[in-house]
């Protein structure tokens, strides 16, 4: 599927989103957004593994700024409130999405990173959330970057609008791992790998169990994660995988998506 500002080709297991509009630094402008979550919704399937990435020397700088000046009220509503159901969508979809970063993610761009489930990045990338230098403070943005780095980091970030490098970024919990750029490809193929590995079933599962629990208080998190761990426990695929554990041998994953 190609679009505007947004690109998804599917290659068997895995597909790829691409933000695909260089010459505007992969603005996040209303269309783009739009674009990014029909890709997500679109992804088949018989896709596992979704990588997320971007053309061009910068993965994101974030809201298109050009299209926010002498705008009506509602304008913004609408422009925020789409790029909230884009980053809520990452979490919907029940493959696995990894931001593959090879440049400076900032404002909505680094909202984007922090909303993918894992992220792995150049350690030519940095991240920042610069909205309070031009009277926008990035309010949107820190809902799952303070979700990742925690409160303090968080505000330092969001009150400076200091960039933040890929080293560092990995220590707060922002990224998951930074390499040399020219082994970037390598390291987003190798995460993939590990995932597909196990039960596509089985990882849809625990994703969405995870974001159902991972804001509650532990109490209210076991209410959601209990009967969830005891229904994945009676599916085919656990089944066979704890039997292969015990009989050691290879599991064959026989589980199948969209779950109901």
């Amino acid at each position: 599927m190609a679009s505007g500002t947004v690109r998804l080709d599917v290659n068997g297991d895995i597909a790829t989103i691409t933000l695909a509009n260089p010459k505007r630094r992969n603005a996040l402008g209303q269309a783009t957004l739009n674009e990014l979550r029909h890709a997500l919704t679109s992804v088949p399937d018989t896709a596992r593994v979704v990588i997320l990435q971007a053309e061009g020397p910068v993965f994101s700088a974030g809201h298109d700024l050009g299209e926010m000046i002498d705008r009506p009220a509602n304008f913004y509503d609408e422009l925020f409130g789409d790029c909230t159901l884009a980053m809520e969508t990452i979490h919907r979809i029940h493959q696995p999405v990894i931001a593959k970063v090879q440049g400076p993610a900032t404002a909505a761009g680094c909202q984007l990173v922090a909303s993918c489930d894992l992220a792995v990045a150049s350690e030519d990338a940095w991240f920042a959330t610069p909205g309070v230098r031009i009277g926008l403070f990035c309010t949107t943005p820190m809902v799952p970057i303070v979700r990742s780095v925690g409160r303090k980091r968080a505000m330092h970030m969001l009150l400076t609008g200091e960039p933040v490098d890929a080293r560092t970024a990995v220590e707060w919990g922002l990224v998951n791992q930074a390499v040399p750029a020219e082994r970037l490809d390598d390291a987003v193929e190798e995460l993939v790998g590990k995932i597909l590995q196990w039960s596509a079933e089985t990882i849809a599962i625990g994703k969405r169990a995870f974001y159902a629990q991972v804001d509650l208080p532990e109490p209210a998190a076991y209410e959601v994660a209990q009967p969830i761990m005891a229904a994945n426990a009676a599916t085919a695929d656990a089944q066979e995988g704890m039997g292969a554990f015990l009989e050691k041998r290879p599991p064959q994953w026989t589980g199948t998506l969209p779950l109901p």
